[in-house]
């Protein structure tokens, strides 16, 4: 798990903020009736939820078990559906989570209704507030305390904002030395939501446990003009993971490009591959032809770049292309550019992972023996 997965303050029950809120989540293994997540930082909370509900969910999918309500996007929030899932059994699996958002819109009347349902839970049944809309009721977060789990994750200011960021990269995937760990800190501010994304990207770009120094902490921080796009795909095939995120960033950087066009862009160059693999085509004329392309130049490099690659890794490549494009459309609670900067690095590392393969040419005595 991630840093930023294990952060946070949390207060009731018995388990650490340090900790994930529910730990390791085995399957059968007990969950508390009751969680509130708050914070000041919409995007931290974002972080933890997402990390909680994978969490509670366990080995079935969310869409089986995880039942919404209320949110930025829901006009009027009814209590009564929420109070009807809660005191309703699981069917055809063993848990139900019941998400309760903007829950600081509850009057307290209706409040009232879900300490209720706290004081004699069902068994798999778990309610998970989100804080937003205004101050939820003291009470329900009496009785989620009592029963549950309140995960803060407000970082702080000061000594409390410098501690959180030393306890995040001791725990982080990569290791950043004193001064890239002083930069980084730098650098973020107050927008330490971003922390969790670099992070994984830094893993993705160098491995985990890599030893990190300022140097190779840079290219993940910096911004500039926008760049051709093929600046980006040719900077993944060579494997310079420095050069596809700086290319990346400038992307993004000038306002040119939405991470939708940018993940449009990738697929169609893994797609170009994709076609010419396994196809019998071995020039750039043949290629272009089959793509469709004027210039036999692409085609020369989606070919040469297929080759490198070869089916195993093709076939990888479009597994990421597909898995961040559920995670840009609302499956993760990361940005969508630093979705992208984590795939971009797992591309780059791919390509840099695979060199041409070259038939040697038969000797005599390998002919004599075959």
């Amino acid at each position: 798990m991630t840093a930023a997965a294990r952060s946070g303050r949390s207060s009731g029950g018995a388990k650490s903020a340090t900790e994930p809120a529910v730990k390791g989540e085995a399957p059968g293994a007990a969950r508390l009736a009751a969680y509130l997540v708050r914070g000041d930082d919409a995007s931290l909370v974002g972080q933890h939820m997402h990390d909680l509900l994978g969490l509670l969910a366990g080995e079935y999918d969310a869409a089986m078990v995880v039942e919404e309500h209320g949110g930025s996007g829901a006009d009027e929030l009814d209590v009564g559906k929420v109070v009807d899932a809660l005191t309703t059994p699981p069917f055809l699996t063993d848990r139900r989570i019941v998400v309760l958002r903007d829950a600081g819109r509850l009057a307290a009347a209706d409040a009232a209704r879900l300490v209720a349902c706290l004081e004699d839970p069902l068994p798999g049944v778990t309610l998970v507030l989100v804080a937003g809309g205004g101050t939820i009721p003291a009470a329900l977060v009496k009785a989620t305390q009592h029963g549950g789990q309140v995960i803060d994750t407000a970082v702080g200011t000061g000594r409390a904002r410098t501690q959180w960021l030393v306890d995040r990269l001791h725990e982080a995937p990569v290791r950043l030395d004193a001064r890239a760990g002083s930069r980084l800190g730098e650098h973020l501010g107050g927008d330490v939501s971003r922390l969790r994304g670099l992070l994984d990207a830094l893993a993705a770009a160098y491995g985990e446990g890599a030893s990190v120094d300022v140097e190779k902490l840079e290219p993940f921080l910096g911004e500039a003009g926008t760049v051709a796009p093929w600046d980006l795909s040719d900077a993944i095939d060579s494997g310079d993971t420095a050069g596809a995120l700086g290319a990346l960033r400038r992307l993004f950087g000038a306002g040119a490009y939405h991470p939708l066009q940018v993940l449009a862009i990738l697929h169609r160059h893994y797609q170009a591959m994709l076609r010419l693999d396994g196809s019998g085509v071995t020039t750039p004329d043949e290629a272009a032809a089959r793509l469709g392309m004027r210039s036999s130049y692409p085609a020369k490099k989606a070919l040469e770049q297929g080759r490198r690659l070869g089916p195993t890794g093709i076939s990888r490549a479009v597994t990421l292309l597909a898995d961040a494009d559920l995670d840009v459309r609302g499956r993760s609670a990361l940005p969508a550019e630093t979705v992208l900067e984590v795939l971009v690095g797992r591309l780059s590392r791919l390509g840099a992972a695979r060199e041409p393969t070259t038939r040697r040419p038969a000797t005599a005595s390998s002919r004599r023996r075959s």
